[in-house]
């Protein structure tokens, strides 16, 4: 008898931001059981960054749920304060089958008007960092939390790292040494307030640039 297949999935909801679910079910049903992660306690359907085909989604996932577990916002459920893309970046690692295209092709048993409120709240941008906002000045220094690399503020989007000039984003991958992007203001600190902080007080929620 032909095993089942089944998938490990990363989830996002523009209702949580900042928040990400990772799980696994079979293959065959995958998009009816994500869609099924939508109920009346959550205000717009999840959306799908990723599902790959795995042979051990068990194992992958427990390892995943390992790997992020500083992260888990609550012991008892699978949400995790990272961004989509570094969990995304570890199954890629292991090789495994992307599925995505084929899950989202399944049928889904949501009604359009559902699909359209997620995808609606999903368009309204968050303002991208501006340290003039901020009232971080010029010539400011950041200081990574992780590591205590530090950063010049050179002008309202740029910082200098090494005597290289860039965005705060592409500074915090080269000083984690991330092979992906994160959202940076959770790593770095300015004259010792976290950057979440300043960001959420000036604009009123976290940075996701």
């Amino acid at each position: 008898m032909t095993p089942q297949l089944s998938v490990v999935y990363v989830l996002t909801n523009p209702a949580m931001p900042g928040m990400v679910k990772i799980g696994r079910t079979s293959h065959d049903d995958a998009k009816t059981r994500i869609d099924q992660l939508y109920t009346t306690g959550v205000p717009v359907p999840f959306k799908l960054e990723f599902v790959c085909k795995v042979p051990n989604s068990e194992e992958v996932e427990k390892a995943l749920h390992l790997a992020f577990a500083p992260h888990r916002v609550n012991p008892k459920r699978e949400f995790f304060s990272i961004e989509a893309t570094q969990a995304i970046a570890i199954l890629k690692l292991l090789h495994v089958h992307d599925s995505t295209a084929e899950v989202e092709s399944q049928p889904t048993i949501l009604e359009k008007s559902e699909v359209d409120a997620g995808i609606q709240l999903s368009k309204k941008k968050k303002p991208n960092l501006n340290f003039d906002e901020m009232q971080i000045a010029i010539g400011s220094l950041l200081t990574c939390k992780s590591n205590e690399a530090t950063v010049v503020v050179t002008t309202s989007k740029k910082v200098n790292l090494n005597g290289e000039e860039m965005s705060l984003t592409a500074a915090t991958r080269k000083v984690l040494g991330n092979q992906y992007n994160v959202a940076p203001c959770p790593y770095w600190l300015f004259n010792g307030e976290s950057l979440s902080i300043i960001y959420d007080n000036t604009y009123g929620e976290d940075d996701d640039e």
